[in-house]
């Protein structure tokens, strides 16, 4: 072997390192330095090897006039963070982080260069330490940083907004200071201050109208105007700053971007960096996604420009990157939540196959976006129809995300399967016959209420037009027992969903009814006891559905609705929670009610006219004629049903 190669040996150099002799240990730092960059192995090999501590003792040991290994040494230590949480992890435990902030003063240029890259290098951390711009010391650090006439130090001033503004406290504070101007200012300077300055600028403008309004109000609107000039720049990071700015703009204050024009010029911007093969076409989809959640409009005008094509485009293209893939995902599930079209050209263009591949994806980030593609375009009631997504293909991966060790995947699976179960087709067997039931009722019973709440939303969905065959599988494996303390769940929005359930377990006629009687009616004296001290309407609206449901059975079903409307334990001037419910200020729940109250009084039904006496007698009668003006539409029509049943009744 070479002497050369001998020596350039990780374990040899790092020898060299610990030298006493100043040119040797120089020379080593270079050979370590130029060895790493850009090798993530070679970097995490000198990592386990213990390089990073040796490398910080150099710098923290330098005097401040040994430029050579000032600038030598920090440049390494950069190197070591770049990319690498691992490395992060090193140079903060070695201690590096003051060293580097004391390099900063240094009058050596070249020095302050190299201390402020290493310092941006870590900023891009998650794991590189927060900073306090509440703290008045740190926030005038962070002004002299801002305002130095080095690009590098300007640039980690921005990088450490970019990474540690975070709360509405802190961007009042960076905003009241004058840094909006500042980083406005540094827009006309280099490339790397321009692109350090959008970015930082997007994250004191997140979720802040306020500061969106003073930021706007810059210069009369020049501020605004400079971004959006960008967003036609050379440089495709840049423009796609300028966009991730805007965005951030138009999310919190629509009222700033209007326009069909900047919008459509967003969307075909963002469309055309999604090619980009670097860094900026990873984060392009992120951006995208960000412009049309929830924006139906939006979507319309990406869909003209054919952003779904273009995005299974690039999944058809073959292998990608992981954070490309997850944005990719996240672009498409966001373009279908809404837009039946969209969803229909996504489904055409044979990619769902590659949506339901990565349900097994080794990223948790992928799974979880697979999962929100697939919930999305399960909305799809044309596709419902056609059973296109109740099959072992989709069902198998999604029922194995229920065991994953990450909760929000489950969250994310459930949320998905929730969708699909609805099926009208009648292949609710599929998730049955593949043990979904039994893994639902398991998450009905966790102790997280998140997991609770979508498994039992999943069960409702599954539940609904189900065949009565099926229907007494699930409650079987529910029990009676676990369903009735479901309906009294410490969580509101969990009985809601619960009662929901058993709302489409007795639609369906008197053998679908029968269910809610078995063991001694443990449901239906659950429902009972809820809404006689539940007090939150849309808990009490799903009660009522029920009742309602239940009393549209035989006599025997509505004398038991009646038990529970006016139990026998009351006493007399106990006031039925009906009478509440028909004086809600509610008007859905007035309806509900209302509908339980014509179902009781059906004219041919032959214990109507007793029934039609007891309400009387509760002023539940007295009650509804004094709602024929109801202002709830619904309510009002109802109230008249109810009023011309009770006359054609001999008892009224």
């Amino acid at each position: 072997m070479p002497a050369s190669a001998s020596t350039n040996r990780p374990a040899d150099l790092i020898g060299r390192l610990k030298s006493s002799e100043g040119e040797a240990k120089l020379k080593a730092l270079r050979e370590v330095k130029n060895q790493i960059i850009g090798n993530r192995t070679k970097k995490l090999s000198y990592i386990k090897l213990g390089a990073v501590p040796i490398v910080v003792d150099i710098l923290a040991s330098a005097d401040d006039s040994d430029a050579s290994l000032l600038v030598q040494s920090a440049a390494a230590i950069g190197s070591f963070a770049c990319g690498v949480d691992v490395g992060v992890k090193a140079v903060l435990e070695s201690g590096a982080f003051p060293h580097l902030i004391r390099i900063l003063s240094n009058p050596d240029e070249k020095v302050v260069d190299a201390g402020a890259r290493s310092l941006r290098m870590i900023f891009q951390s998650k794991l590189a330490p927060k900073y306090d711009f509440l703290e008045e010391k740190k926030l005038e650090f962070l002004l002299s940083l801002l305002n130095s006439e080095n690009e590098n130090v300007t640039g980690l001033g921005a990088s450490i907004i970019t990474h540690s503004c975070e709360t509405s406290a802190e961007q009042k504070v960076l905003c009241n200071v004058g840094v909006l101007c500042r980083l406005v200012s540094l827009l006309e300077g280099s490339l790397n201050q321009r692109d350090a300055s959008l970015d930082s600028l997007a994250t004191i403008l997140k979720n802040n109208s306020d500061v969106i309004s003073k930021f706007v109000g810059l210069e009369n609107g020049r501020a605004l105007s400079a971004i959006t000039e960008l967003t036609k720049d050379r440089c495709p990071r840049t423009r796609l700053l300028a966009c991730m700015c805007l965005i951030v703009i138009g999310n919190t204050s629509p009222c700033y971007l209007q326009g069909v024009g900047i919008k459509t010029k967003l969307i075909s911007i963002l469309v055309e960096l999604l090619e980009d093969p670097g860094q900026v076409g990873e984060e392009a989809p992120f951006a995208f996604a960000s412009l049309i959640a929830d924006k139906e409009d939006v979507q319309k005008l990406a869909f003209e420009i054919d952003a779904v094509d273009k995005l299974c485009n690039l999944l058809h293209k073959g292998s990608v990157q992981v954070k490309r893939f997850q944005g990719i995902l996240l672009a498409l599930a966001e373009q279908c939540s809404k837009l039946e079209n969209c969803r229909s050209r996504f489904l055409s263009l044979q990619v769902l196959n590659m949506v339901t591949d990565a349900l097994n994806h080794e990223s948790v980030d992928v799974r979880a976006v697979a999962c929100l593609c697939i919930r999305n375009v399960s909305r799809s009631l044309k596709n419902l129809s056609a059973g296109r997504f109740m099959n072992e293909k989709i069902v198998t991966p999604l029922l194995q995300l229920l065991h994953d060790p990450s909760t929000s995947i489950q969250v994310a699976a459930l949320s998905a399967i929730s969708n699909i179960v609805i099926d009208f087709t009648g292949h609710k067997s599929v998730f049955i016959q593949s043990g979904g039931v039994k893994q639902l009722v398991q998450l009905s019973k966790s102790m997280d209420s998140t997991l609770r709440f979508n498994a039992v939303w999943a069960l409702r969905n599954l539940m609904f037009h189900a065949e009565n065959i099926y229907k007494e599988v699930i409650l079987l494996e529910l029990t009676t027992s676990t369903l009735a303390s479901l309906i009294c769940d410490p969580e509101p929005f969990i009985q809601e969903q619960s009662l929901a359930l058993v709302c489409n377990l007795v639609d369906g006629g008197i053998n679908s009814i029968r269910h809610v009687f078995i063991e001694d009616g443990n449901i239906i004296n659950a429902i009972g006891r809820q809404l006689r001290t539940c007090s939150r309407s849309e808990v009490c609206i799903q009660g009522m559905y029920v009742l309602s449901n239940i009393a549209s059975g035989n006599e025997f079903h509505k004398e038991t609705v009646m038990h529970q409307l006016f139990p026998p334990q009351a006493g007399e001037d106990t006031q039925s929670f009906m009478m509440k419910f028909l004086q809600s200020n509610d008007g859905q729940l007035r309806t509900a009610a209302i509908w339980c109250i014509i179902n009781l009084t059906y004219p041919d039904n032959p214990g109507a006219s007793s029934r039609v006496v007891k309400l009387r007698s509760a002023g539940i009668i007295s009650q509804i004629k004094s709602m024929v003006n109801d202002p709830c539409l619904d309510a009002k029509f109802r109230v008249r049903t109810v009023l011309e049943q009770c006359q054609l009744l001999p008892a009224a």
